[in-house]
C-alpha cells in the first residue's frame, strides 16, 4: 500500500471513529511518533520550608557571633550558585543584629555540582568576585549542600591563592553525608540522611523563585 492509500484508508477510519491501531496501519509507518522526555527524579518529601529556611539562618548567624571573636575580621565567601544567597542573607541578618557590615565574595566552582554529581568528574574554579583582602580574615566559606567535600576542596585551593586567611570554617545549608574526603562544616543548618541514589535540591527564591529544601530520588 502506497502512501496516498494509506492516506485515504487513515480518513475513511478516523470519520467511522476508529484508532491507528484499530485500522491495523503499522505505527511506524503513520510518522514519527513524538515522546516528552521522562523526569529523571521524583520528589520524596520536602525537608524544609521558606520559614524553616529562614529560622535556620537565624540560628547560624547567631552561632556565627558566638563564634567569632573578632568580627573586625569576619568575612563570608559564597561558592556559586546557591552558596552565593546564602552568604548574602547571612551578612543581612548580622547587620540586622549588630548593625556590622560583613563583606561578602564568590567563588565560582565550575563543572561539577556536589550535590547532584552529575556535570563532571572535577571541581573546576571557573572564576571569583573577591573585592576585600583575604590575608589576616576570619573566612566563612559557604555552600547549600555538603556532599562528598570535593567542591569544598576546590574552593579551598583557589581560595588560598588569594591570601592566606587567619582562618577558614565552612558553612552548608543541608549536610547529607556521604564524604569522599576528610571534609566538615562547622556550622551547619540540618543533617540529612540521605541514600546513594537521593539528591538533596535547595531552592532559593533568588535563582529559582521559590523558597524550599527538597529531598528527591533518581528515577528507575
Amino acid at each position: 500500500m502506497d502512501v496516498s492509500s494509506i492516506a485515504r484508508v487513515r480518513r475513511r477510519f478516523a470519520l467511522s471513529g476508529l484508532t491507528g491501531t484499530e485500522t491495523g496501519i503499522p505505527q511506524a509507518r503513520r510518522g514519527t511518533l513524538h515522546t516528552t522526555p521522562m523526569s529523571t527524579t521524583r520528589e520524596k518529601s520536602q525537608i524544609m520550608s521558606a520559614s524553616e529556611i529562614d529560622r535556620t539562618l537565624v540560628r547560624l548567624a547567631h552561632e556565627i557571633l558566638e563564634k567569632t571573636e573578632n568580627l573586625d575580621r569576619l568575612a563570608f565567601i559564597g561558592i556559586r550558585r546557591r552558596g552565593i544567597p546564602l552568604a548574602e542573607r547571612l551578612a543581612a541578618k548580622i547587620q540586622a543584629l549588630e548593625n556590622r557590615t560583613v563583606p561578602v565574595g564568590i567563588l565560582d566552582i565550575n563543572l561539577y555540582r556536589d550535590d547532584l554529581s552529575t556535570v563532571g568528574h572535577k571541581p573546576v574554579v571557573n572564576g571569583t568576585a573577591i573585592d576585600f583582602p583575604v590575608e589576616g580574615k576570619d573566612i566563612v566559606l559557604m555552600d547549600d549542600v555538603l556532599y562528598t567535600g570535593r567542591t569544598v576542596r576546590a574552593a579551598l585551593d583557589a581560595l588560598f591563592d588569594k591570601g592566606r586567611a587567619a582562618r577558614v570554617q565552612l558553612l552548608c545549608l543541608i549536610d547529607r553525608g556521604h564524604r569522599e574526603l576528610p571534609i566538615e562544616a562547622r556550622y551547619v543548618g540540618r543533617m540529612v540522611q540521605t541514600a546513594a541514589n537521593e539528591i538533596i535540591e535547595v531552592k532559593f527564591k533568588e535563582i529559582d523563585g521559590v523558597e524550599k529544601v527538597l529531598l528527591v530520588e533518581k528515577a528507575d
